[in-house]
């Protein structure tokens, strides 16, 4: 095993250097445009995947690069950072990391038949798992697969599922066996990969306040038939298979919400150069300074956690514990330092104009 070494390898530094080159076509006016009007960045979403990116991690074999989750933070991060914030990282995400379950644990037919698509920016997929009364919870989720022949009946609902207006397949936990008669309460859980736009299913956006461009969903499921074939690995072992994915998934947001730190901090910082107030620059001001360095200094201490958790994570070692620090730590600064951003920014940081309002 390698020790762990700060400085990004050749390939590496290609890779950020591409993604930011490629972020240039897309600048924060755009960004600021399909939030307002509440579009999905098909054009974003296309040039991605035509540079390769949304295969980041997959084998050869389904059309991918076989890089590690490192790489794919670092393509994320990128992305983010360039201004994109959430908008621009959610619309590629679950295509990136969000299907390692299939990949994992899906059947050689399985694999063969959709990864390919998602890689290639063909098939679009999300992700269901929380409920209206199931939450972080998840064992207490009620959406219901029963067995018919060679087929599964799903009926429910699920919650807070982004993309799914511009998915045709999402990647669904339900159980298979009720909560009562499971000896523990992770078993009876099961994946599929069910198809959305049927009529079984009915898909509503959920009015909310920021990252307009990607809709998060309400679905509902009414009877959806979903053949075997579909399944996920083996009936009952859905809620391991997810818990492996997750912790790659937290890390990814650790990355992405630096990186968005980051540009936060970038707009705040020459604001505060520009603004002249009183024949000087408010930059010159100490009550102006001090938030923007506490803010780079949380921002870097995160950074460091999910740089670890990824290596970890790439180097076969077990980091759920620094997967999820990561994200709250990250998260945390992230959130700071775009508020921060604003309050540099004064009156102005209400303004869309000035793009520090929507990260």
């Amino acid at each position: 095993m390698e020790h762990m070494n700060f400085d990004l390898s050749l390939e590496q530094i290609a890779i950020k250097e591409s993604v930011e080159s490629m972020m240039t076509q897309f600048p924060d006016d755009y960004w600021m445009e399909k939030d307002r009007a509440r579009e999905f960045p098909w054009e974003f979403y296309q040039t991605f995947a035509q540079a390769g990116f949304l295969g980041a991690i997959m084998p050869a074999e389904y059309g991918g690069s076989e890089l590690g989750l490192t790489e794919a933070c670092i393509i994320l991060a990128a992305v983010t950072g360039s201004g994109a914030g959430l908008s621009g990282a959610t619309s590629v995400h679950c295509s990136i990391f969000g299907l390692t379950p299939i990949l994992k644990f899906g059947s050689q037919e399985m694999r063969d038949k959709y990864l390919p698509a998602v890689v290639s920016g063909d098939l679009h997929a999300c992700f269901g798992v929380t409920e209206p009364d199931a939450g972080t919870d998840t064992t207490k989720i009620k959406t219901s697969a029963v067995r018919d022949g060679d087929h599964y009946l799903v009926k429910g609902s699920k919650v807070w599922t982004s993309k799914a207006l511009e998915s045709q397949k999402c990647l669904l936990l339900t159980r298979t066996t009720p909560l009562a008669e499971c000896a523990h309460r992770t078993e009876g859980m099961t994946l599929f990969f069910v198809d959305l736009q049927v009529p079984e299913v009915t898909i509503k956006p959920i009015p909310k306040m920021g990252r307009e461009a990607v809709a998060s969903c309400e679905v509902f499921y009414d009877n959806l038939r979903v053949h075997e074939s579909d399944r996920v690995g083996d009936e009952g072992e859905g809620f391991r298979y997810l818990l492996d994915s997750l912790n790659a998934e937290r890390i990814l947001i650790a990355w992405e919400a630096v990186g968005l730190g980051r540009a936060a901090l970038k707009r705040a910082t020459q604001y505060a150069k520009d603004r002249v107030v009183f024949g000087r620059a408010i930059g010159q001001n100490q009550g102006v300074q001090f938030p923007i360095a506490q803010c780079l200094a949380e921002l870097e201490a995160a950074q460091l956690v999910a740089e670890k958790a990824a290596w970890q994570y790439d180097n076969g070692l077990a980091c759920g514990d620094l997967a999820n620090i990561a994200k709250l730590l990250a998260t945390d600064a992230c959130y700071k330092a775009a508020d921060c951003a604003v309050q540099t920014h004064g009156g102005f940081g209400y303004a869309a104009e000035y793009h520090v309002e929507r990260y």
